[in-house]
C-alpha cells in the first residue's frame, strides 16, 4: 500500500481538527503537528488555510459514496427504508459519541456565517450531493408517493431533520431529540404513502 503524500497527511489532518475543533479553532500550527509536516510543504500545495478546507470539503463530497452511503445501505433493498438506514448511521454516531458527534459539513456550514465563493460552493456541493442520494431513494419509490411529489424538497427536508435532529441532540447530550426528529418523519413519509395508497384504491 502507497504511503500517503504530504498532501494527503495535511489533508486527512485538516478534516480530523476541524471536525474535533471547529475551523476557527484549528492553527495551521495544529494542522502540521498531526499531519507530521513542516510549514514549506504544506504551503507548497495549499497557499492558505482556505484552501485546506476546500480540499477537506472536496474529499468529503468525494466521499459520500464509499463512506456515509455504501455501509448505510449495506443489505437495505427497500428506497424508503435506506433513507432511515442514513439516518441511523448519524444516530450510532451520535450514540456512541454521548451525543458529542455533529455532521462535519453541517458545523462547518454554522461556523462559517459568510464563506467566501469556494467555500461555500463546496459546502453546497456536500449538501447536494447527499439530497441527490436521498432524492434517488425517493424516485425508486415514487409509486408509493402521491403523484407530483417533489422529491428534491423532500430530500431538502430530510436533510433539515437531519442536521436539526443533531444539533438538538448535541444542545441536549440527549439522543431523545434525535429519534423523536426521526419519528415525526417516519410519520410524514408513512402518511405520504397511505395518501398515494388511498388514490390508488379510488382510482385503479
Amino acid at each position: 500500500m502507497d504511503k500517503p503524500s504530504t498532501a494527503d497527511r495535511i489533508i486527512f489532518a485538516a478534516m480530523t481538527l476541524f471536525a474535533e475543533k471547529g475551523y476557527g479553532s484549528t492553527s495551521v500550527a495544529d494542522i502540521l503537528r498531526l499531519a507530521e509536516a513542516n510549514a514549506g510543504s504544506l504551503y507548497h500545495a495549499f497557499p492558505t488555510k482556505q484552501d485546506v478546507l476546500v480540499a477537506v470539503l472536496h474529499l468529503y463530497r468525494a466521499g459520500i459514496g464509499p463512506m456515509l452511503l455504501e455501509p448505510a445501505w449495506s443489505g437495505v433493498e427497500d428506497p424508503i427504508e435506506r433513507v432511515f438506514a442514513l439516518l441511523a448511521g448519524y444516530r450510532r454516531a451520535l450514540y456512541s459519541t454521548d451525543c458529542l458527534y455533529g455532521c462535519p459539513i453541517g458545523s462547518l456550514a454554522l461556523e462559517l456565517h459568510e464563506p467566501d465563493p469556494p467555500v461555500r460552493e463546496a459546502l453546497a456541493g456536500n449538501f447536494d450531493g447527499w439530497v441527490a442520494a436521498v432524492q434517488g431513494c425517493l424516485d425508486a419509490a415514487a409509486d408509493r408517493l402521491p403523484a407530483g411529489t417533489d422529491t428534491r424538497a423532500l430530500g431538502q427536508f430530510i436533510l433539515t431533520v437531519m442536521e436539526g435532529g443533531v444539533m438538538q441532540a448535541r444542545t441536549h447530550r440527549s439522543i431523545d431529540a434525535f429519534d423523536a426528529s426521526v419519528a415525526g418523519l417516519r410519520d410524514y413519509l408513512d402518511r405520504l404513502q397511505a395518501a398515494a395508497w388511498s388514490t390508488t384504491e379510488e382510482h385503479p
